[in-house]
Formats: structure tokens, sequence, C-alpha cells
């Protein structure tokens, strides 16, 4: 039996095995099981590894994106420009490190984007940002990444971000966990009055499917999009690195 599975903390509401039980089923894949590993610190991954032998791959999610490279045997496979893993392939006991959250947000976004979409907000600094950033410079697309405090990879705090910054960055992307279930009465801390039906707002959560802060956006007449289809496009590519030789 082939075993795959998702590190990350907490796991009660995860897409990953819901989406491969039911992948699994629909395919007739009898030789197939995923499993989420809820573990409370990243130094619990090789007790996960030595009591579960059959594990051919498994997904990474919040908070462990960054933590886990430094288990990783071989990160050639991550672009130079990304520091942040959430797809592992494990071949001969070594672990081989991927990031899939690019091509899926590329893929999902893109659509959306048009040509005054010049600058971009992006909401929170953890693994999740990478992956966002790394494509926003590929797109062109100037940014600046807001968080609580200032960082090596921040530029602004949430008190610096006025109505000015709102009308200036026409795109903006949460990658925090605010607003996800079951804290759905959450936002980011934003000055929402001035968006406008030009803006595109994206949100990495997908549960709910509208979080307050899409709702709001909503609400101006902005483009919204939810993190679905980007986990759904990252799932698929993690299942063909899982299974390619």
């Amino acid at each position: 039996m082939r075993l795959f599975g998702l590190i990350g903390y907490p796991l009660s509401h995860s897409f990953s095995q819901k989406y491969f039980e039911k992948k699994f089923k629909e395919e007739n894949l009898t030789d197939c099981l995923f499993k989420n590993f809820p573990i409370v610190s990243i130094d619990e991954l090789p007790k996960v590894l030595n009591e579960n032998e059959n594990l051919r791959g498994f997904a990474v999610t919040i908070p462990y994106k960054q933590p886990v490279l430094r288990f990783l045997h071989d990160t050639t496979n991550i672009p130079d420009e990304l520091k942040a893993c959430n797809c592992i392939k494990i071949r001969k006991g070594k672990l081989i490190g991927y990031n899939t959250d690019h091509i899926g947000f590329e893929k999902s976004i893109v659509p959306l984007l048009k040509d005054y979409h010049k600058k971009a907000l992006v909401l929170g600094n953890g693994g999740a940002t990478e992956a966002v950033t790394f494509v926003l410079k590929k797109l062109k697309i100037e940014f600046d990444i807001v968080s609580r405090s200032l960082h090596d990879n921040s530029t602004l705090v949430y008190e610096q971000v006025e109505e000015k910054t709102i009308k200036e960055n026409l795109v903006i992307i949460n990658t925090t966990p605010i607003g996800m279930y079951p804290d759905t009465n959450a936002c980011p801390d934003i000055p929402y009055a001035a968006i406008t039906d030009k803006h595109l707002l994206y949100d990495l959560i997908y549960n709910p499917s509208k979080t307050l802060f899409l709702q709001k956006g909503e609400e101006k007449g902005a483009v919204i999009k939810n993190g679905q289809e980007m986990l759904i496009l990252q799932a698929e590519e993690n299942w063909r690195i899982w299974n390619e030789e």
C-alpha cells in the first residue's frame, strides 16, 4: 500500500485529505492511502517518517513550508528565489523538495489580471508569501509585503496601509490565515473603503469559500478569487511529482 500525506498544524479542516481520498476512489486506486500528520513541531517529522515506512510523498502546509527546508536532502527542484517547500517526494529514504504553490497561484491568477494591475499588496509574510511574490516578480508586478511587524522580507506594517496605499495597489492578496474557518468574522485590517471595481482581491483561504476579506471587496465591486483552484492545481502537480520516477 502506497501512503501519501500532509504535515502541518492544525489540520482539522484539511483540503488535501478529502481531495485525495475522493481522487483515489474515483480513479479506483485501491493501493493508495492519504493520511494527515498534524505535528505540533517540525521536529516531529523524523518520527512520522520512521513510523510510516510506506510513505511515498507528502504535502506541507502552515506553518512548516519554511522550517521543513532543513530536513530536505535535495532542494534542486525548488527555484533559487523561493525559500519555501510545500511538496516532498521520498525516494530511497531521501526527501526531495518542490514548490508547487507557485504553479497553482500563477495559473489561477493570470486569467484575472488586467493591464492596469501593475502594483500589489501582499498581506502576510509566511511560507505561502514566497510563492506569491515569486509569481509577481515573474509577471513584473511591483509589490509591498504587509505584516504586523517589519521583518526581513516585509516592507509595510498594517498601520502604514492608508486609503492612498489601497488606491495605488489594485491587486491585494491575502496569504494569512485571518478569516479562515472557524474565525470567519475576522479579516485583515486594511481600509476597505478605498477599494474600487478595478481592484482584484485574491485570498489563499478556501474555507469559507468567501471570506470576510473577499466579501468586503465584492461589496465595492472588486473582482474576487479564493484559493480553491490554486489548491487543486498544486495538488495535481504534487500527485504528478509523487508518481514520476
